[in-house]
């Protein structure tokens, strides 16, 4: 059973009742759910994910008012509930996981995961926050809000980035994801310089990553579940098939043997497996960007198609 459907029968089995019967006063100030770190958050969790920080749990997020007052006396209710739950133990929590789940304050809970309580507002508060983190404050599943207060910070930042914050992210992507893939690999392998090559291919595939994300207009998790969100996604959900060839891919390095300065300035180095994955991948970018309205150019260097999708913004 995945991690979320877990969570909310817990809850529904114990949380309401502890809530409705312990703390009918203030039940109506506390929202509940399972949001924040953790591959159950995601969807993502798998026999491998129980060996830590996993198990029956919940969060419930109180006001700080009223946390201050209750937190202690909800928290120690809900220590006191069953710890098995549907043949699954108890939650093992490792000295960083700990303070995910139980009485929560719910403008803490934010500014620990975003660095502030509210909402951004502003593109440079906007841009200050990494995206990892607003994945992780939208993520999982919120099981009851009757006072709606973590529902409309929530609900604002799934409204996603503003527009200009948009286009600029996406244009620095492209041009990483150009820079990396199309142009330093390339001269990376001519020199021989392995771990430099490496490095760029890494750098190339993490930029097409969130370049996806953000066509699809979804923060991207942290590095480790990047790849597999892409099967989530309905906009080049494709390119992270093709991604995965990049890396079965047998050692290239014979098709660079012999090669000089100047040669594979203009035209690529089709004997490299790699270089021809990277430029299909480019080329199902550019043509989404085309089919968007972002891009009208053709050109498969991503580099060449920032300008046009920035506009009138200014990185």
């Amino acid at each position: 059973m995945k991690g979320l459907e877990l969570a909310e029968k817990y809850f529904n089995t114990y949380g309401r009742p502890m809530l409705s019967e312990q703390f009918h006063e203030i039940a109506d100030q506390a929202a509940a759910g399972l949001v924040g770190y953790g591959s159950e958050c995601l969807g993502f969790d798998d026999e491998i994910s129980g060996d830590h920080d996993y198990g029956p749990s919940f969060c419930i997020w109180l006001p700080r008012e009223i946390y201050m007052q209750y937190g202690k006396k909800l928290q120690a209710a809900y220590d006191a509930l069953p710890k098995e739950f549907m043949g699954v133990s108890g939650r093992v929590e490792e000295e960083q996981g700990k303070g995910r789940v139980g009485a929560l304050c719910l403008e803490d809970f934010y500014q620990g995961i975003l660095g502030r309580d509210s909402a951004p507002e502003t593109e440079s508060q906007w841009l200050a926050i990494s995206e990892p983190a607003l994945c992780t404050a939208v993520n999982g599943q919120v099981f009851t809000d009757p006072l709606g207060r973590f529902t409309q910070i929530r609900k604002a930042l799934l409204s996603y980035y503003p527009e200009a914050v948009w286009r600029k992210k996406l244009a620095q992507s492209l041009a990483k994801a150009a820079q990396a893939g199309q142009y330093n690999y390339s001269r990376a392998m001519k020199r021989g310089e392995r771990i430099a090559a490496e490095l760029a291919l890494t750098e190339f595939v993490q930029e097409a990553m969130q370049i996806v994300y953000l066509l699809n207009k979804k923060y991207a998790p942290f590095y480790k579940w990047m790849h597999r969100g892409l099967r989530e996604l309905s906009v080049c959900g494709e390119v992270g098939d093709m991604l995965s060839l990049l890396y079965q891919i047998p050692d290239p390095a014979a098709a660079w043997e012999g090669a000089g300065p100047g040669d594979f300035l203009y035209q690529l180095n089709t004997g490299d497996g790699r270089v021809v994955i990277i430029e299909a991948v480019c080329n199902v970018l550019v043509q989404t960007l085309n089919d968007m309205g972002l891009s009208r150019g053709q050109d498969n260097f991503l580099q060449s198609h920032v300008g046009e999708i920035l506009g009138n913004y200014v990185i």
